[in-house]
This record gives C-alpha cells, structure tokens and sequence, in this order.
C-alpha cells in the first residue's frame, strides 16, 4: 500500500514529538504518585492534569509561559476549593469563582495566559469537581506538586535543542533553496508562470521563518536550564546568528521574485550569468543547512557564497530594464545575507562585491 504525502507528513510531526509525549506521560505518572502515595491524597487529579499542560505548553513555546501556566492552574484550584467549600456551587458561584481567581492572577502577573488558565480551573472545580470534603488547599498543592514535576522533567530529561533547531532550520533553508532555484529556471526559461508560481511558495515562508525563531528561542532556554543540554549552547549559537540573515535573504528574495515576474512580463533583457549565479546562490544555501545540521563552521558555504561575489565583481554587466537592475541589485543583497549567516561581518561581506554605480 503507498503511503500518501499527507500521512508521510503527519507521521513525521509524530516521529518529531513522540520524545515529549513520552516525557509527559511518564511524568504524569510520576505526579500521580508523588501525590497519592508520599503526600496521602487519595485522588490527585490536578497533578497529572498540572504535568501535562506543563510539558504540553514546553514543547514549543516560552519557559516563562509553561511558569504562567502552573501557576495559573495552581490558582484556579486553590481559590476555588476555598470559595465552593464555602459558598457552595450554581450559577452566581461560578461567576464569583471565576471573578476572583482571574483577579487575583493579574494581580500576580499581567499576562493573559496565568489569568486564563485561573479561570478555567475555578471553573472546573466548581463544576465538575467541586469539593468533597474540608477543601481547603490540597488540590491547589496537588497542581503545584504537577508542575514541579513537569519543570523537573524538562529540565532533567529535556528534548534535544539542537534536533528542534536543525528541524525548522531546514524548512526555512530548504524553501530559501527552492525560492531561488525557481527564480534560476524562470529566468532561464524566460517562464512567467513559473515565476508566479515561485513568488507565491516563496510568500508563505514566513511562517517557517517565525517557527524557526520559536524553536531557537525554546532551544537557548533549554540549553540554558538544563545541565544536561549545556554543550549545545555554542552549536545554538550558529543558528542563533545565522537566523537574522537568513531571514533577510528570504525577505530579498521574494523582492527578487516580484521584480523577475515584472521583467519578464515586460520583456526586459536579462543578464546570460543571472540563472548560473541564483543556482549558485541555491548551493551555497544547501551547503549552509548541511555545515549547521553537522555542528561546524560553515566554511564551505562562506566560500561559494564568496565565488559567487567574485563572479559579480568580474562580470561587469549592467542591466538595461528597470526590473532587471532590480533583480541584479537583489541578487547581491542576497550574497551579502548569506556571507552574514555563515559568520561575515556586514562590512567584509559588502565588501566582497563590487561598489554599486549610480
């Protein structure tokens, strides 16, 4: 049986997260334990429920966000075991419940996420698990135990920082790559629907371009907290540079795809040496995804990037159209991006190519 696209796809996503939907479980029960066996709470529901949201929320989002999020769900329990025990439940006790955790989150922090998570909870416990007894704040202790366990897992047993960035890194490279081999072949081919085909992919890529800087930002707090995750902070750290330059070539290029639409619908003549040095461009973004996946210096990326200046400077060639002069002018704002990702500073790199005439 052939596996479509689509399964290959979901299938990977699960490959990709099946370590922190084995941390969480594992942790869940850990908490579960934690709470009933050493704490003598017969059913700690809020502590398992605390681990998963926890971890849940760590998996690609901000420390201080997961923080939010137990100390909301924390809030939530313990304002509205106290208040239900008290006033008992129905629709205006709701309301109050509801009211006063949401208050007393933002009183502690001013973002949504702690004053969110405090009112569902309340709302929760005024529900669907109302006290059954004293009340009181066992439950609020069953959530806080959850969470100390979830940020012990994450720290201890942490997902791979490195495997989180090499994956989105790759996605952004790739469709960098891919934008500029299309824009090679349109020219080449003088192919405006290959063109506008190249333009509209190259126009979705800022959401792989936001994920990346979500996984580097989850990777630097991972290697940050975790001894166990500290040797890759300088492996990071490449990434870390490169993703601004990078970011900058894709925003160039989909400016370069506009304008070769533009010259080529009007007919502009275009430079011979344009399709060979954008294919070039492509190889040096491939052999930079590969050297960032290895760990290593992107020694050979700076050194095709630096052939493709050389072959500016030695060519001469002026465009005569409008467009063109803008796809050419793009072109080396590009080389200059990608000799900053692999480590050149902006004036060494501008540098390499030749003055721009007036």
């Amino acid at each position: 049986m052939t596996v479509g696209p689509t399964v290959r796809r979901r299938l990977r996503r699960l490959a990709a997260r099946t370590p922190s939907i084995l941390q969480c479980s594992v942790a869940a029960a850990v908490a579960w334990i934690v709470a009933k066996d050493l704490l003598g709470h017969p059913a700690p529901f809020f502590a398992p429920v605390a681990v998963v949201v926890c971890i849940g929320v760590s998996m690609g989002r901000r420390v201080r966000r997961m923080l939010e999020m137990v100390v909301g769900v924390s809030l939530g329990v313990g304002v509205g075991d106290l208040l239900v025990a008290w006033i008992g439940s129905g629709p205006w006790q709701i309301a109050l419940v509801v009211a006063l955790a949401m208050a007393c989150a933002v009183l502690l922090d001013s973002g949504p996420v702690i004053a969110l998570q405090a009112g569902s909870s309340a709302v929760l416990v005024a529900t669907l698990l109302p006290p059954s007894g004293s009340g009181g704040t066992a439950r609020m202790l069953d959530a806080l135990v959850g969470g100390v366990v979830g940020i012990a897992a994450v720290g201890l047993f942490p997902i791979d920082p490195l495997a989180l960035a090499h994956r989105h890194g790759r996605v952004v490279l790739n469709e960098l790559a891919e934008a500029l081999e299309g824009a090679a072949e349109a020219i080449a081919a003088a192919d405006l629907p290959l063109a506008a085909d190249s333009l509209e992919k190259a126009r979705g890529s800022h959401r792989a371009v936001e994920q990346l800087a979500s996984a580097l930002q989850t990777g630097r707090e991972i290697a940050l907290l975790s001894p166990l995750r500290w040797r890759s902070r300088s492996r990071l750290a490449r990434y870390q540079a490169a993703a601004a330059p990078i970011d900058l070539a894709l925003r160039n290029t989909r400016v370069m795809l506009r304008r070769t639409l533009a010259a080529l619908r009007d007919r502009e003549p275009m430079p011979g040496a344009l399709p060979e040095r954008l294919h070039s461009l492509a190889e040096v973004v491939r052999l930079l995804r590969d050297e960032l996946a290895e760990g290593v210096e992107p020694v050979r990326a700076r050194r095709a990037a630096l052939a493709v200046a050389d072959g500016v400077r030695a060519s001469g060639e002026e465009a005569a159209g409008f467009s063109t002069r803008v796809v050419t002018a793009q072109l080396r704002s590009i080389t200059v991006d990608l000799l900053m990702a692999t480590g050149t500073d902006r004036e060494t790199a501008t540098a390499a190519l030749p003055p721009v005439t007036a």
